[in-house]
């Protein structure tokens, strides 16, 4: 599969998941309207953003910055495996 690289197909991306977001918490917040499950939706929501963060930015710019993630799933190899053996922009 090519990168996507149309800065309106990338709007459009960006967009989508964040309406898919809105409508799911929205939803779950529906089925049940109670303050303590729309905060731990709001805690768990910025905790997995942060972790996203840290998995694509502060690990490509502070802890290895010769080094390129493509996805989640290569990003946990890397932290359980380090390096691959073939390079590290094998992704």
């Amino acid at each position: 599969m090519r990168n996507l690289t149309d800065p309106r197909m990338i709007w459009l991306k960006g967009g989508l998941f964040a309406a898919l977001g809105t409508l799911a918490s929205g939803l779950l917040i529906a089925r049940l309207p109670d303050l303590r499950v729309a905060m731990l939706l709001a805690i768990a929501i910025w905790s997995f953003c942060r972790a996203y963060y840290f998995a694509f930015y502060v690990i490509e710019h502070y802890v290895d910055p010769h080094y390129r993630f493509s996805g989640l799933l290569h990003f946990a190899r890397y932290a359980i495996f380090g390096a691959p053996p073939d390079g590290p922009n094998d992704g």
